[in-house]
């Protein structure tokens, strides 16, 4: 490796500390972000660098901040918020389904797989996949077939389609504005489009044929919502005819079915679950079962369902568990919202969205089952809460953009200015396709002509705008910008060039590609794209080799977070909603990376001539 100066050696130190935080996802993205932005201006405070003769100003690394990449992006992910909530996307699900009924389960899930790939290049993955899931779960149901085996198909389609376009997502974004600022090569909207759509063509009959079978469909894995295991607790009213019963009787009437994990009275008294213990009024037994069973007990054993977000009133006039009108729905958190890192009774659901927790699940071990009560759980991304409300009011939660109502039964709501919403979009998408406006400026002026049509309310920029996005893309810059700054980028540029001297131009290609492609499964996929910009330039600069293909190896290579479930926050969604295990997305995203991979090594050797 080339001799690094001690700040190239302190920053490139420093940059591998701030991927493996990133990649230890126990520490929130914002933390390690605000870390970033802290210790890295202040380290050239201390120890300032000169560099061509001008010493690095530490102001210079809150740029990113106006950045226009993140100005495109905040923009973008408030277009994408005004989709949502006037209704835009929902005649295209109303569509899907109505062509998935008349053609069949097969026919079916191909346009629904054609439709994600088209629809991802200009509209936000996330929203995509958040309406897609209780309407796929719904077919499913309806259809008699597993759920399991069409989201991660699906949300793999919207993932291959958001590559597609510079807006398609945030990291395409960041790529293509991170290459203008070096003047290294420069993209349009859809320059590189039909390079993908060939790649899609390739990856569309594994997805549609192969990947399916490699996804279980028994109860272990992909069983639907309905089957999940929501840690609950049922309260021991003073009526109920269960008062001074044993825990033996207890198990006697519910058939042996009702499984209790614990059994709390008073103020964090914890009793043991002796058969000869005599129950309580005001017991409160924590039991895991479907949210189905949870009813039926509930109604045949005399119990009641507690409000899990008030420790104080379980049930009462105010937040009643029964009603004509009260419906159940089963709530994904998703990442980035606002409840993640809180417990459910910190929020307080109850108070603030007229809608009652009964129970929680997670996907991804027991966790929640160590907590004293399920209102101390603390959320994280990808959980699911079971909750009781009016129709009214489930249908509203909706409206949250950390939140998707996984129940297929409940409409979507919208304002009724879904048309006018979409035509914005397209204004948008057309002024800076045809280079009108720059994106950033597209984007912006497309918000507020939402707002100038009521598409959008004030309010929902907080919605809309997530701060770990933020920071992160902020942090990302910035390191960046420090590897420019103080050669490291240039060093391992050369440290690359030298450990593959020799191999022709398509292997060092695919070869730095794919090796990015497996970082972006673990770390951000913004974080890698900011530190491997600049790098692939300056590789693709010492190689003689086109910039532009090597830009677009980075920004392909940043894409493909197929093989973990913790690769991209959509990941997570679909891990939730079907029950995926990680082995899962090992099984069916490890070939899809590679077949991507290989096949937009192929593409843009054969456009750039580097065979």
């Amino acid at each position: 490796m080339p001799e690094l100066n001690p700040h190239a050696a302190a920053v490139l130190a420093f940059t591998l500390v701030a991927f493996g935080l990133f990649t230890v996802r126990r520490i929130p993205v914002v933390v390690t972000s605000l870390l970033v932005l802290v210790a890295l201006p202040l380290g050239f405070v201390l120890f300032p660098y000169r560099s061509g003769g001008t010493d690095v100003d530490p102001r210079d690394f809150y740029l990113g901040f106006g950045h226009e990449a993140l100005v495109a992006i905040c923009g973008l992910l408030v277009l994408g918020q005004g989709l949502v909530e006037t209704g835009a996307l929902n005649p295209v699900t109303r569509q899907l389904a109505a062509l998935w009924k008349r053609f069949g389960d097969g026919a079916g899930m191909l346009v629904v797989l054609v439709a994600c790939l088209a629809l991802s290049g200009v509209v936000n993955d996330t929203p995509i996949v958040v309406l897609l899931i209780p309407v796929l779960i719904a077919l499913a149901r309806q259809t008699g077939g597993s759920a399991a085996r069409k989201l991660m198909p699906m949300n793999f389609a919207v993932l291959i389609g958001g590559m597609a376009t510079t807006i398609g997502t945030s990291t395409n974004l960041l790529v293509t504005s991170i290459s203008a600022r070096m003047d290294a090569a420069h993209f349009g909207i859809f320059d590189f489009t039909p390079l993908v759509a060939v790649a899609a063509v390739v990856a569309l009959p594994y997805l549609w044929l192969v990947a399916p079978r490699l996804l279980p469909a028994g109860e272990q894995v992909g069983a639907e919502p309905a089957e999940r295991l929501f840690d609950a607790v049922l309260h021991v009213p003073e009526d109920s005819p269960l008062v001074g019963a044993t825990l033996e009787e207890l198990f006697e009437r519910s058939k042996r079915e009702l499984r209790v994990k614990a059994l709390h009275r008073g103020e964090g008294l914890s009793l043991v679950r002796l058969p000869n213990l005599k129950l309580a009024a005001g017991d409160r037994l924590v039991v895991s079962d479907t949210a189905t069973r949870l009813k039926v007990f509930e109604r045949e054993l005399g119990l009641k369902l507690y409000n899990v977000d008030d420790v104080e009133h379980p049930v009462d006039d105010e937040h009643p568990l029964h009603g004509d009108d009260a419906a159940l729905a089963e709530v994904i958190l998703l990442p980035g919202s606002k409840l993640v890192g809180w417990t459910i009774r910190e929020q307080r659901f109850a108070d603030l969205r007229d809608v009652v927790v009964l129970g929680a699940f997670r996907s991804t071990g027991s966790a929640m089952q160590r907590q004293r009560d399920v209102g101390d759980i603390r959320l994280a991304a990808g959980d699911v809460l079971l909750v009781q409300g009016a129709p009214d009011k489930l249908a509203a939660l909706r409206a949250d953009h950390g939140l998707v109502v996984a129940d297929g039964a409940i409409e979507s709501g919208g304002s009724g200015r879904g048309g006018v919403a979409a035509a914005i979009m397209a204004a948008v998408v057309a002024l800076a396709a045809g280079k009108i406006l720059p994106m950033y400026l597209a984007a912006l002026a497309g918000v507020l002509a939402m707002f100038a049509t009521r598409c959008l309310k004030p309010d929902a920029i907080g919605r809309a705008l997530k701060a770990d996005v933020i920071l992160l893309v902020a942090a990302s810059l910035a390191l960046g910008k420090a590897l420019l700054d103080t050669g490291a980028a240039s060093a391992l540029a050369q440290a690359f060039t030298a450990l593959v001297a020799g191999w022709p131009p398509i292997a060092v290609l695919g070869s730095m590609m794919m090796f990015v492609a497996l970082l972006t499964n673990f770390v951000s996929n913004n974080a890698a794209a900011a530190i491997g910009t600049p790098i692939a330039v300056e590789t693709a600069r010492s190689l003689g080799a086109p910039v532009e293909a090597f830009v677009l190896a980075i920004m392909f290579g940043c894409n493909l977070c197929y093989a973990t479930p913790i690769g991209y926050q959509t990941n997570l969604l679909v891990m939730s909603a079907a029950r995926y295990r990680f082995a899962d997305f090992v099984r069916v995203g490890g070939p899809l990376l590679l077949l991507m991979g290989g096949t937009l090594t192929a593409l843009l050797g054969w456009r750039h001539a580097l065979w």
